[in-house]
């Protein structure tokens, strides 16, 4: 079995198993997120692609807020058929993107902004990162926005039993590399339904 292959299993299981609410990266609000891709200031009929979306109400909030070209890929289909069931007909005006992202091949230049609270710090080797870059780079439009939000420096060491890499605005620049400006960065302190404090780093680029 591939590394991907356990991701895509280790996911699955997840999302058959835990209800929406119960994972400890439930929002019932994506505040930073909307913050973020607000300051972007993209036309509504922007291209948005949310990166590891799984049944998060993101998606909800952008359709109510009048995005009309938004896509969802998450590795595992439970997880997209959770926030597909949850929109009803809304469901329909989405796209959604089955694939782990290292394997996903994006039109090119689809997509006016990347968007991701749930990929990203999970890939802890460098071949990892340069592909999720790579996918990244093929995905967006010269000029387009990436919002990154992972677990920060003083996060947690480990997500659904996984081991992760924390970041700061430091390490997110030098991973994207000159290719993309450091535009916003900002700090979440995410309590989690237990009642636990999360720290995440979010930052906000564009591609040059």
């Amino acid at each position: 079995m591939t590394i991907n292959d356990e991701r895509r299993s280790h996911w699955q299981e997840v999302w058959t198993s835990k209800a929406p609410e119960g994972v400890s990266w439930y929002q019932a609000e994506p505040a930073a997120s909307l913050a973020l891709i607000a300051r972007a200031g993209l036309s509504r009929a922007a291209g948005i692609v949310d990166v590891g979306g799984g049944a998060s109400l993101l998606v909800d909030r952008l359709l109510e807020r009048g995005h009309s070209q938004v896509a969802v890929l998450d590795v595992s289909a439970a997880a997209l058929d959770v926030a597909a069931d949850r929109l009803g007909a809304m469901a329909e005006d989405v796209t959604w993107i089955e694939s782990d992202v290292l394997e996903w091949r994006p039109v090119p230049g689809l997509f006016e902004l990347w968007h991701d609270r749930a990929v990203l710090h999970f890939l802890t080797r460098p071949e990892e990162r340069k592909a999720y870059r790579k996918v990244m780079m093929a995905a967006l439009v010269p000029g387009g926005w990436a919002v990154l939000g992972t677990f920060a420096p003083d996060g947690p060491e480990k997500c659904s039993g996984l081991p992760v890499m924390r970041h700061d605005a430091g390490t997110l620049s030098d991973l994207l590399g000159p290719d993309f400006d450091l535009v916003a960065e900002m700090r979440e302190e995410h309590v989690t339904p237990n009642g636990g404090v999360q720290h995440f780093t979010w930052c906000l680029f564009r591609r040059i």
